[in-house]
């Protein structure tokens, strides 16, 4: 029986690789059938306990489905998403037999692939793979793969989410003593609290970070200050201040966002022209105020 269907798979693989070659009558491979026969194969080599070949085959399936370019990705027609389940198919695989580097780098390969039509899948995925690598103690790769996520819930507005993610994430630079990432991380969670309208978690990010190794003092660190105690006091201009200075401002896309866009409860989402104005008070410091808000109005792209 396991010989018979280590044959049928070998027949599709044929099959598949037929419909690859080109010639004077056929310019471009068919690989929506080539992804087809691959899915045969690898379903029989799965029936014959070939597991190994089983993911590979998987593997190429999705690797077909995703070089046909008449499949736009956004399409009602996409087989984007059929690519990824087999990518995790094949990655179940890659664990079972063991080899779980692989199966991260896969899952963070079929996240990149899927992000532009489905954050919420990128999300799964990037954790799924940040999840192997920890178990490996590779937190260095798992960090990274936790960023993404974090990023991604926070454009998707899932803040509750994206905070505990970002804690995560903080922990494991702390794990590996990368203290300015730490410092980093606690500014996106001071940003993310108080747009949830959760001052006290905000301010608690803050305290905890004093016992970081260099933090308290740090630029980092006074900007947070800052800005607390502007939003407690409903300070519009101080709050403008901190979350339009360069240190907010140019932090990834998803974090900028949240600073440039942070209102004091009550305020009504005014500031005054002033609060830009550099210190000395320049000529001309109101107009170049208003010529920055005109530039990040609505978020940096």
């Amino acid at each position: 029986m396991a010989a018979q269907k280590i044959n049928e798979a070998h027949e599709h693989i044929a099959k598949a690789e037929k419909c690859l070659k080109t010639s004077l009558t056929k310019w471009k491979p068919d690989y929506d059938s080539a992804a087809s026969e691959y899915a045969k194969a690898a379903v029989c080599f799965k029936n014959a306990k070939q597991y190994e070949q089983a993911k590979d085959a998987y593997l190429k399936e999705a690797e077909y489905h995703t070089e046909n370019k008449t499949y736009p990705l956004c399409g009602p027609s996409s087989k984007m998403p059929e690519a990824i389940q087999y990518i995790e198919k094949a990655c179940m695989m890659y664990m079972e037999n063991g080899t779980p580097d692989t199966a991260a780098m896969a899952l963070d390969r079929a996240g990149k692939l899927i992000e532009p039509i489905n954050l919420e899948k990128a999300v799964d995925l990037y954790q799924k793979a940040a999840g192997v690598f920890e178990n490996e103690d590779r937190l260095r790769q798992a960090v990274e793969l936790l960023g993404k996520a974090s990023r991604l819930l926070v454009r998707l507005k899932r803040l509750d989410e994206a905070a505990v993610a970002l804690q995560k994430e903080k922990n494991m630079y702390k794990e590996i003593e990368n203290f300015p990432m730490c410092f980093k991380k606690t500014t996106a969670q001071v940003l993310i609290h108080l747009h949830r309208g959760d001052f006290v978690a905000a301010d608690k990010c803050v305290r905890e970070s004093y016992s970081l190794p260099g933090y308290s003092g740090s630029e980092d660190c006074v900007a947070m200050e800052t800005l607390l105690q502007g939003y407690d006091e409903q300070d519009e201009d101080q709050v403008y201040r901190v979350c339009n200075s360069p240190l907010l401002k140019y932090m990834d896309n998803d974090y900028a966002k949240l600073a440039i866009s942070l209102r004091v409860p009550g305020g009504g989402g005014k500031k005054k022209k002033a609060a830009a104005a550099p210190q000395g008070g320049a000529s001309g410091a109101p107009a170049a105020a208003d010529e920055e808000e005109d530039d990040y109005e609505g978020g940096l792209c």
